[in-house]
Protein backbone atom coordinates (compact mmCIF):
# COMPACT_ATOMS: atom_id res chain seq x y z
CA UNK A 1 0.00 0.00 0.00
CA UNK A 2 2.72 2.43 1.03
CA UNK A 3 4.67 1.78 -2.73
CA UNK A 4 1.32 2.57 -4.13
CA UNK A 5 0.72 6.06 -1.97
CA UNK A 6 2.74 7.77 -4.72
CA UNK A 7 0.42 7.08 -7.39
CA UNK A 8 -2.61 7.63 -5.65
CA UNK A 9 -1.27 11.13 -4.86
CA UNK A 10 -0.10 11.40 -8.44
CA UNK A 11 -4.50 10.52 -9.93
CA UNK A 12 -5.33 12.69 -6.76
CA UNK A 13 -3.48 15.63 -8.25
CA UNK A 14 -4.44 14.77 -11.74
CA UNK A 15 -7.99 14.75 -10.64
CA UNK A 16 -7.95 18.18 -9.06
CA UNK A 17 -5.83 19.86 -11.31
CA UNK A 18 -8.79 20.78 -13.82
CA UNK A 19 -10.73 22.05 -11.37
CA UNK A 20 -7.98 24.38 -9.81
CA UNK A 21 -7.82 25.41 -13.55
CA UNK A 22 -11.77 26.04 -13.88
CA UNK A 23 -11.34 28.05 -10.65
CA UNK A 24 -8.59 30.39 -11.81
CA UNK A 25 -10.42 31.24 -14.76
CA UNK A 26 -13.45 32.16 -13.24
CA UNK A 27 -14.46 35.34 -14.35
CA UNK A 28 -14.73 38.54 -11.99
CA UNK A 29 -16.63 41.92 -12.07
CA UNK A 30 -15.14 44.88 -11.31
CA UNK A 31 -17.25 48.01 -10.44
CA UNK A 32 -15.56 51.86 -10.03
CA UNK A 33 -17.72 55.25 -9.27
CA UNK A 34 -16.95 58.37 -9.29
CA UNK A 35 -18.63 62.24 -8.87
CA UNK A 36 -17.22 65.53 -9.90
CA UNK A 37 -18.31 68.48 -9.23
CA UNK A 38 -19.59 70.52 -12.88
CA UNK A 39 -21.23 73.72 -10.60
CA UNK A 40 -21.27 76.44 -13.66
CA UNK A 41 -19.95 80.16 -12.38
CA UNK A 42 -22.75 83.09 -11.37
CA UNK A 43 -24.13 85.00 -14.20
CA UNK A 44 -24.18 81.59 -16.77
CA UNK A 45 -27.69 81.64 -17.75
CA UNK A 46 -30.30 79.02 -15.91
CA UNK A 47 -32.63 77.38 -19.09
CA UNK A 48 -35.13 75.90 -17.52
CA UNK A 49 -37.64 78.22 -17.89
CA UNK A 50 -39.12 80.15 -20.90
CA UNK A 51 -37.07 83.16 -20.58
CA UNK A 52 -33.34 82.48 -18.93
CA UNK A 53 -31.96 84.71 -16.08
CA UNK A 54 -28.47 84.68 -14.68
CA UNK A 55 -27.56 82.02 -11.86
CA UNK A 56 -27.50 84.69 -8.61
CA UNK A 57 -26.82 81.71 -6.03
CA UNK A 58 -25.61 77.92 -5.58
CA UNK A 59 -28.38 75.81 -3.59
CA UNK A 60 -26.54 72.96 -4.28
CA UNK A 61 -23.54 71.60 -6.25
CA UNK A 62 -24.17 69.87 -9.86
CA UNK A 63 -22.33 66.77 -10.36
CA UNK A 64 -21.17 64.47 -13.20
CA UNK A 65 -21.17 60.89 -11.95
CA UNK A 66 -19.72 58.10 -13.85
CA UNK A 67 -20.43 54.17 -13.11
CA UNK A 68 -18.30 51.60 -14.96
CA UNK A 69 -18.85 47.87 -14.87
CA UNK A 70 -16.19 45.42 -16.24
CA UNK A 71 -16.86 41.74 -16.82
CA UNK A 72 -13.50 40.42 -18.10
CA UNK A 73 -14.22 41.17 -21.20
CA UNK A 74 -16.29 44.09 -21.74
CA UNK A 75 -15.95 46.86 -19.98
CA UNK A 76 -19.17 49.89 -20.44
CA UNK A 77 -20.17 52.72 -18.17
CA UNK A 78 -22.78 55.07 -17.40
CA UNK A 79 -22.16 59.02 -17.28
CA UNK A 80 -25.01 61.11 -15.52
CA UNK A 81 -24.62 65.02 -15.31
CA UNK A 82 -26.98 67.40 -13.29
CA UNK A 83 -28.13 69.93 -16.87
CA UNK A 84 -31.38 69.99 -18.87
CA UNK A 85 -29.88 68.48 -21.62
CA UNK A 86 -26.63 68.17 -23.08
CA UNK A 87 -26.12 67.87 -27.28
CA UNK A 88 -24.47 65.66 -28.96
CA UNK A 89 -21.62 67.51 -29.95
CA UNK A 90 -20.57 67.71 -26.38
CA UNK A 91 -21.20 64.27 -25.26
CA UNK A 92 -18.81 64.04 -28.53
CA UNK A 93 -16.15 66.15 -27.70
CA UNK A 94 -15.84 64.77 -23.81
CA UNK A 95 -15.87 60.82 -25.86
CA UNK A 96 -12.86 61.64 -27.84
CA UNK A 97 -10.83 63.10 -25.10
CA UNK A 98 -12.14 59.76 -22.79
CA UNK A 99 -10.64 57.56 -26.28
CA UNK A 100 -7.52 59.34 -26.17
CA UNK A 101 -7.12 58.47 -22.59
CA UNK A 102 -7.51 54.41 -23.33
CA UNK A 103 -9.03 53.20 -19.97
CA UNK A 104 -12.42 52.39 -21.92
CA UNK A 105 -13.82 53.04 -25.28
CA UNK A 106 -16.04 56.28 -25.89
CA UNK A 107 -18.91 53.94 -27.43
CA UNK A 108 -19.42 51.92 -24.47
CA UNK A 109 -20.48 54.70 -22.40
CA UNK A 110 -24.20 55.56 -22.01
CA UNK A 111 -24.47 59.53 -21.09
CA UNK A 112 -27.10 61.41 -20.00
CA UNK A 113 -28.36 64.61 -18.45
CA UNK A 114 -30.91 64.80 -15.53
CA UNK A 115 -33.34 67.50 -17.14
CA UNK A 116 -33.08 69.44 -14.26
CA UNK A 117 -34.44 72.43 -14.99
CA UNK A 118 -31.69 74.28 -12.93
CA UNK A 119 -28.88 74.24 -14.39
CA UNK A 120 -27.64 76.66 -16.93
CA UNK A 121 -26.97 76.48 -20.83
CA UNK A 122 -24.45 73.68 -21.36
CA UNK A 123 -23.33 75.13 -24.79
CA UNK A 124 -21.62 78.48 -22.87
CA UNK A 125 -18.64 79.50 -23.98
CA UNK A 126 -17.18 79.55 -20.53
CA UNK A 127 -19.05 76.92 -19.50
CA UNK A 128 -18.77 74.05 -21.94
CA UNK A 129 -15.13 73.49 -20.89
CA UNK A 130 -16.24 72.79 -17.49
CA UNK A 131 -18.58 70.34 -18.02
CA UNK A 132 -16.39 68.61 -20.64
CA UNK A 133 -13.40 68.31 -18.08
CA UNK A 134 -16.10 67.18 -15.43
CA UNK A 135 -17.06 64.13 -17.75
CA UNK A 136 -13.73 63.14 -18.30
CA UNK A 137 -12.47 63.15 -15.19
CA UNK A 138 -15.38 61.70 -13.76
CA UNK A 139 -14.83 58.63 -16.18
CA UNK A 140 -11.38 58.78 -15.04
CA UNK A 141 -11.39 58.07 -11.50
CA UNK A 142 -14.54 55.97 -11.89
CA UNK A 143 -11.64 53.41 -14.10
CA UNK A 144 -9.32 53.88 -11.18
CA UNK A 145 -11.72 52.79 -8.56
CA UNK A 146 -12.26 49.43 -9.90
CA UNK A 147 -12.38 46.75 -7.37
CA UNK A 148 -14.20 43.33 -7.74
CA UNK A 149 -17.95 43.71 -7.01
CA UNK A 150 -21.20 41.66 -6.91
CA UNK A 151 -24.26 43.94 -8.53
CA UNK A 152 -27.57 43.22 -8.01
CA UNK A 153 -31.06 45.07 -9.63
CA UNK A 154 -34.58 45.32 -9.30
CA UNK A 155 -37.73 47.92 -9.05
CA UNK A 156 -40.13 49.56 -6.57
CA UNK A 157 -43.01 51.76 -7.58
CA UNK A 158 -43.88 54.89 -6.26
CA UNK A 159 -46.94 56.00 -7.94
CA UNK A 160 -48.17 59.13 -5.80
CA UNK A 161 -45.81 61.07 -7.67
CA UNK A 162 -46.44 61.00 -11.24
CA UNK A 163 -49.21 62.53 -13.17
CA UNK A 164 -49.73 62.95 -16.98
CA UNK A 165 -49.41 66.39 -17.87
CA UNK A 166 -51.23 66.43 -20.85
CA UNK A 167 -55.07 66.60 -20.56
CA UNK A 168 -58.11 66.95 -22.40
CA UNK A 169 -60.20 70.31 -21.49
CA UNK A 170 -63.37 71.44 -22.48
CA UNK A 171 -62.62 74.96 -22.38
CA UNK A 172 -61.37 75.82 -26.09
CA UNK A 173 -59.56 79.15 -25.12
CA UNK A 174 -57.06 76.71 -22.95
CA UNK A 175 -56.14 74.56 -26.21
CA UNK A 176 -55.05 77.76 -28.90
CA UNK A 177 -51.48 76.91 -30.05
CA UNK A 178 -49.34 79.24 -31.03
CA UNK A 179 -49.83 78.56 -35.02
CA UNK A 180 -53.40 80.12 -35.08
CA UNK A 181 -55.23 76.84 -34.65
CA UNK A 182 -56.84 74.73 -31.12
CA UNK A 183 -55.44 71.75 -29.89
CA UNK A 184 -57.28 68.67 -29.10
CA UNK A 185 -55.27 68.66 -25.27
CA UNK A 186 -53.23 71.24 -23.30
CA UNK A 187 -50.26 70.67 -21.51
CA UNK A 188 -49.83 71.92 -17.46
CA UNK A 189 -54.13 73.41 -17.74
CA UNK A 190 -55.13 75.04 -14.78
CA UNK A 191 -55.15 72.80 -11.62
CA UNK A 192 -59.08 72.44 -10.70
CA UNK A 193 -60.71 73.78 -13.89
CA UNK A 194 -64.27 72.60 -14.28
CA UNK A 195 -63.77 71.66 -17.90
CA UNK A 196 -61.24 69.56 -16.99
CA UNK A 197 -62.03 65.72 -18.69
CA UNK A 198 -59.11 63.07 -18.13
CA UNK A 199 -55.53 62.63 -18.40
CA UNK A 200 -54.39 62.25 -22.45
CA UNK A 201 -51.77 59.55 -21.38
CA UNK A 202 -50.52 56.99 -18.80
CA UNK A 203 -47.67 57.06 -16.60
CA UNK A 204 -45.39 54.48 -14.90
CA UNK A 205 -44.52 54.67 -11.31
CA UNK A 206 -41.56 51.35 -11.85
CA UNK A 207 -38.54 52.87 -10.09
CA UNK A 208 -36.02 50.50 -11.58
CA UNK A 209 -32.45 50.54 -9.95
CA UNK A 210 -29.10 48.84 -10.04
CA UNK A 211 -26.98 47.75 -7.17
CA UNK A 212 -23.45 47.54 -7.31
CA UNK A 213 -20.96 46.38 -3.98
CA UNK A 214 -17.98 45.18 -3.34
CA UNK A 215 -17.58 41.61 -2.26
CA UNK A 216 -17.23 41.61 1.31
CA UNK A 217 -21.12 44.23 0.95
CA UNK A 218 -19.30 47.71 0.60
CA UNK A 219 -21.89 50.11 -1.02
CA UNK A 220 -19.70 50.93 -4.14
CA UNK A 221 -23.21 52.58 -6.25
CA UNK A 222 -26.81 52.56 -6.70
CA UNK A 223 -28.19 53.80 -9.89
CA UNK A 224 -32.27 54.13 -10.17
CA UNK A 225 -34.27 55.71 -12.82
CA UNK A 226 -37.82 57.26 -12.31
CA UNK A 227 -40.25 58.28 -14.74
CA UNK A 228 -40.62 61.86 -13.64
CA UNK A 229 -39.73 65.17 -15.57
CA UNK A 230 -38.66 66.93 -12.56
CA UNK A 231 -39.90 68.71 -9.62
CA UNK A 232 -39.04 72.21 -8.86
CA UNK A 233 -40.01 74.72 -6.54
CA UNK A 234 -36.51 76.30 -5.84
CA UNK A 235 -35.51 80.05 -5.87
CA UNK A 236 -35.39 81.98 -8.64
CA UNK A 237 -31.50 82.00 -10.26
CA UNK A 238 -30.86 79.52 -7.52
CA UNK A 239 -29.06 76.67 -9.34
CA UNK A 240 -29.88 72.71 -7.77
CA UNK A 241 -29.55 69.94 -8.78
CA UNK A 242 -33.00 69.07 -8.02
CA UNK A 243 -34.68 66.05 -6.61
CA UNK A 244 -32.30 63.97 -8.41
CA UNK A 245 -29.56 65.21 -6.21
CA UNK A 246 -31.27 64.65 -3.08
CA UNK A 247 -32.27 61.54 -4.37
CA UNK A 248 -28.72 60.55 -4.52
CA UNK A 249 -27.75 62.01 -0.86
CA UNK A 250 -30.42 59.98 0.54
CA UNK A 251 -30.06 56.43 -1.17
CA UNK A 252 -26.04 56.56 0.13
CA UNK A 253 -27.59 57.70 3.88
CA UNK A 254 -30.54 54.86 3.88
CA UNK A 255 -27.32 51.95 2.68
CA UNK A 256 -25.27 53.21 5.06
CA UNK A 257 -22.55 54.58 2.66
CA UNK A 258 -20.79 56.96 5.09
CA UNK A 259 -19.72 54.12 6.99
CA UNK A 260 -17.09 53.30 4.85
CA UNK A 261 -14.30 56.15 4.23
CA UNK A 262 -14.46 54.86 0.38
CA UNK A 263 -16.59 57.21 -1.23
CA UNK A 264 -20.01 56.08 -2.58
CA UNK A 265 -22.48 57.66 -5.67
CA UNK A 266 -25.45 57.78 -5.94
CA UNK A 267 -27.29 58.06 -9.26
CA UNK A 268 -31.10 59.05 -10.73
CA UNK A 269 -31.21 59.30 -14.17
CA UNK A 270 -34.29 60.17 -15.56
CA UNK A 271 -36.88 57.42 -17.31
CA UNK A 272 -39.73 58.24 -19.68
CA UNK A 273 -41.19 61.46 -18.75
CA UNK A 274 -41.74 63.61 -21.73
CA UNK A 275 -45.11 64.17 -20.87
CA UNK A 276 -45.55 63.56 -17.33
CA UNK A 277 -44.77 65.70 -14.15
CA UNK A 278 -45.54 65.64 -10.39
CA UNK A 279 -48.71 68.07 -10.21
CA UNK A 280 -52.07 66.48 -9.10
CA UNK A 281 -54.41 68.75 -11.78
CA UNK A 282 -57.44 67.32 -9.98
CA UNK A 283 -56.31 68.76 -6.54
CA UNK A 284 -52.82 70.56 -6.91
CA UNK A 285 -52.66 70.27 -2.84
CA UNK A 286 -51.09 72.59 -0.34
CA UNK A 287 -48.31 75.15 -1.64
CA UNK A 288 -44.86 74.32 -0.46
CA UNK A 289 -41.79 76.27 0.47
CA UNK A 290 -38.54 76.31 -1.89
CA UNK A 291 -36.93 73.15 -2.15
CA UNK A 292 -39.61 71.17 0.18
CA UNK A 293 -41.48 69.23 -2.68
CA UNK A 294 -38.31 67.83 -3.91
CA UNK A 295 -36.94 66.59 -1.06
CA UNK A 296 -40.75 64.63 -0.42
CA UNK A 297 -40.56 63.47 -3.87
CA UNK A 298 -37.04 62.04 -3.58
CA UNK A 299 -36.90 60.80 0.09
CA UNK A 300 -39.82 58.75 -1.27
CA UNK A 301 -38.25 57.31 -4.26
CA UNK A 302 -35.42 56.70 -2.41
CA UNK A 303 -37.87 54.83 0.56
CA UNK A 304 -39.47 52.77 -2.53
CA UNK A 305 -35.77 51.59 -3.54
CA UNK A 306 -34.46 50.49 0.02
CA UNK A 307 -37.66 48.32 0.20
CA UNK A 308 -37.01 46.45 -2.95
CA UNK A 309 -33.10 46.55 -2.92
CA UNK A 310 -33.60 44.09 0.40
CA UNK A 311 -35.21 41.86 -1.81
CA UNK A 312 -32.57 41.93 -4.14
CA UNK A 313 -30.23 38.83 -5.00
CA UNK A 314 -26.67 40.31 -5.83
CA UNK A 315 -24.38 38.04 -8.71
CA UNK A 316 -20.65 38.22 -8.53
CA UNK A 317 -20.48 37.97 -12.30
CA UNK A 318 -22.75 38.66 -15.22
CA UNK A 319 -22.33 39.48 -18.72
CA UNK A 320 -21.80 42.65 -19.77
CA UNK A 321 -22.22 44.25 -23.45
CA UNK A 322 -23.48 46.91 -25.29
CA UNK A 323 -24.72 48.08 -28.68
CA UNK A 324 -25.51 51.76 -30.60
CA UNK A 325 -26.45 52.44 -34.24
CA UNK A 326 -27.16 56.24 -35.66
CA UNK A 327 -30.70 56.39 -36.62
CA UNK A 328 -31.34 59.35 -39.76
CA UNK A 329 -34.44 60.90 -38.90
CA UNK A 330 -35.84 63.77 -41.44
CA UNK A 331 -36.35 67.50 -39.40
CA UNK A 332 -39.90 68.94 -39.46
CA UNK A 333 -40.19 71.95 -41.91
CA UNK A 334 -42.94 74.62 -42.02
CA UNK A 335 -45.04 74.31 -45.29
CA UNK A 336 -45.52 77.64 -47.17
CA UNK A 337 -48.56 78.44 -45.27
CA UNK A 338 -47.35 78.13 -41.89
CA UNK A 339 -44.34 80.23 -42.99
CA UNK A 340 -47.06 82.82 -44.21
CA UNK A 341 -48.71 82.67 -40.80
CA UNK A 342 -45.48 83.40 -38.87
CA UNK A 343 -44.51 86.41 -41.32
CA UNK A 344 -48.03 88.17 -40.52
CA UNK A 345 -47.37 87.28 -36.33
CA UNK A 346 -44.07 89.22 -37.15
CA UNK A 347 -45.42 92.09 -39.03
CA UNK A 348 -48.16 92.94 -36.05
CA UNK A 349 -47.57 96.38 -34.49
CA UNK A 350 -46.11 96.28 -30.79
CA UNK A 351 -49.06 96.17 -28.53
CA UNK A 352 -51.29 93.93 -31.23
CA UNK A 353 -53.63 91.51 -29.53
CA UNK A 354 -52.23 88.16 -29.43
CA UNK A 355 -53.58 84.61 -30.55
CA UNK A 356 -51.37 83.00 -28.05
CA UNK A 357 -48.51 84.67 -26.07
CA UNK A 358 -46.01 82.17 -27.18
CA UNK A 359 -46.43 82.96 -31.20
CA UNK A 360 -43.70 85.11 -31.53
CA UNK A 361 -41.77 82.42 -30.01
CA UNK A 362 -42.33 79.96 -32.17
CA UNK A 363 -42.41 81.84 -35.15
CA UNK A 364 -38.39 82.12 -34.47
CA UNK A 365 -38.19 78.44 -33.77
CA UNK A 366 -39.69 77.71 -37.05
CA UNK A 367 -37.51 79.85 -39.05
CA UNK A 368 -34.39 78.23 -37.54
CA UNK A 369 -35.94 74.67 -37.91
CA UNK A 370 -36.59 75.76 -41.46
CA UNK A 371 -32.87 77.16 -42.43
CA UNK A 372 -31.22 74.35 -40.54
CA UNK A 373 -30.52 70.55 -41.70
CA UNK A 374 -33.11 69.06 -43.36
CA UNK A 375 -31.63 65.34 -41.31
CA UNK A 376 -30.19 64.50 -38.12
CA UNK A 377 -28.27 61.57 -37.26
CA UNK A 378 -29.32 60.28 -33.67
CA UNK A 379 -27.42 57.96 -31.47
CA UNK A 380 -29.10 54.78 -29.87
CA UNK A 381 -27.85 52.89 -27.55
CA UNK A 382 -28.80 49.51 -25.71
CA UNK A 383 -26.87 47.96 -23.06
CA UNK A 384 -26.89 44.55 -21.45
CA UNK A 385 -26.10 43.67 -17.89
CA UNK A 386 -27.07 39.92 -17.75
CA UNK A 387 -31.09 39.65 -17.81
CA UNK A 388 -31.28 43.55 -17.89
CA UNK A 389 -31.36 45.88 -20.76
CA UNK A 390 -31.50 49.71 -20.70
CA UNK A 391 -32.64 51.52 -23.93
CA UNK A 392 -31.04 54.90 -24.45
CA UNK A 393 -32.71 57.58 -26.37
CA UNK A 394 -31.84 61.42 -26.97
CA UNK A 395 -35.14 63.11 -26.75
CA UNK A 396 -37.48 64.00 -24.14
CA UNK A 397 -39.52 60.53 -24.54
CA UNK A 398 -43.20 59.89 -24.14
CA UNK A 399 -43.78 57.49 -20.83
CA UNK A 400 -45.84 54.91 -23.43
CA UNK A 401 -42.52 54.69 -25.58
CA UNK A 402 -41.42 53.41 -22.45
CA UNK A 403 -43.70 51.16 -21.15
CA UNK A 404 -43.69 49.90 -25.00
CA UNK A 405 -39.91 49.07 -24.50
CA UNK A 406 -40.47 47.31 -21.15
CA UNK A 407 -43.08 45.25 -22.73
CA UNK A 408 -41.47 44.33 -26.20
CA UNK A 409 -37.80 44.04 -24.58
CA UNK A 410 -36.08 40.66 -25.44
CA UNK A 411 -34.82 40.31 -21.46
CA UNK A 412 -36.17 39.59 -18.19
CA UNK A 413 -36.01 43.30 -17.35
CA UNK A 414 -35.60 47.14 -19.20
CA UNK A 415 -35.62 50.42 -19.01
CA UNK A 416 -34.90 53.53 -20.84
CA UNK A 417 -33.01 56.49 -19.59
CA UNK A 418 -33.58 59.76 -21.39
CA UNK A 419 -32.04 62.84 -22.88
CA UNK A 420 -28.65 59.99 -23.59
CA UNK A 421 -26.17 61.36 -25.74
CA UNK A 422 -28.08 64.33 -27.41
CA UNK A 423 -30.78 66.55 -26.41
CA UNK A 424 -33.36 66.54 -29.67
CA UNK A 425 -36.25 67.75 -27.97
CA UNK A 426 -39.80 66.07 -27.33
CA UNK A 427 -40.72 62.69 -28.69
CA UNK A 428 -44.45 61.78 -28.68
CA UNK A 429 -45.95 58.99 -29.88
CA UNK A 430 -48.36 59.00 -33.37
CA UNK A 431 -51.10 59.29 -31.50
CA UNK A 432 -50.20 61.98 -29.52
CA UNK A 433 -49.43 64.57 -32.29
CA UNK A 434 -53.03 64.03 -33.37
CA UNK A 435 -54.23 65.48 -30.15
CA UNK A 436 -51.70 68.31 -30.69
CA UNK A 437 -50.20 70.37 -27.51
CA UNK A 438 -47.06 72.14 -26.45
CA UNK A 439 -44.83 68.55 -26.62
CA UNK A 440 -46.01 67.92 -30.42
CA UNK A 441 -45.54 71.87 -31.52
CA UNK A 442 -43.18 72.40 -34.49
CA UNK A 443 -40.10 73.79 -32.73
CA UNK A 444 -40.58 71.96 -29.45
CA UNK A 445 -41.06 68.24 -31.38
CA UNK A 446 -38.40 68.42 -34.24
CA UNK A 447 -38.73 65.63 -36.02
CA UNK A 448 -40.58 63.31 -38.09
CA UNK A 449 -44.00 61.98 -36.75
CA UNK A 450 -43.67 58.31 -36.92
CA UNK A 451 -39.92 58.87 -35.11
CA UNK A 452 -40.70 57.01 -32.20
CA UNK A 453 -41.82 54.04 -34.14
CA UNK A 454 -38.84 54.18 -35.69
CA UNK A 455 -36.82 54.84 -32.46
CA UNK A 456 -38.77 52.15 -30.89
CA UNK A 457 -37.76 49.51 -33.42
CA UNK A 458 -34.38 50.24 -33.74
CA UNK A 459 -33.79 49.88 -30.09
CA UNK A 460 -35.28 46.33 -30.00
CA UNK A 461 -32.91 45.05 -32.83
CA UNK A 462 -30.27 46.16 -30.84
CA UNK A 463 -31.58 44.33 -27.76
CA UNK A 464 -31.60 41.32 -29.96
CA UNK A 465 -28.02 41.75 -30.81
CA UNK A 466 -27.31 41.65 -27.48
CA UNK A 467 -28.80 38.55 -26.67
Amino acid sequence: MLRRAPFCLLLIAIAIAPLDATAAEKPTLRAGAAMVDITPPLGELVVGNWVPIPAQHIHDPLHAKCLILDDGKNRIGFVVCDNVGISREIWDEAREQIDRAGAIDGDNLLMSATHTHSATRATSEKYRPILVAGIVKAVAEAVENLEPAKIGWGSGEEPSEVFNRRWHIGDERHRRNPFGGVDTVRMNPPSGHPTLIKPAGPVDPEISFISVQSIDGRPISLMANYSLHYVGGMGKGEVSADYFGVFSERIGELLKASDSDKPFVGILTNGTSGDVNNINFRDRGRPYKPYEKMTEVAHKVADKVIDAHAKIEFQEWVPLSIAHRDLTLDVRKPDAEMQAYFASIKALPEGAEEYHRHQKSYAGRVQRLLEGPDQWDVLLQAVRIGDLTIAAIPFEVFTQIGLDIKEKAPFADAFTIELANGSYGYLPTPAQHKLGGYETWMGTNRVQLDASDRITETLLELMQDLK
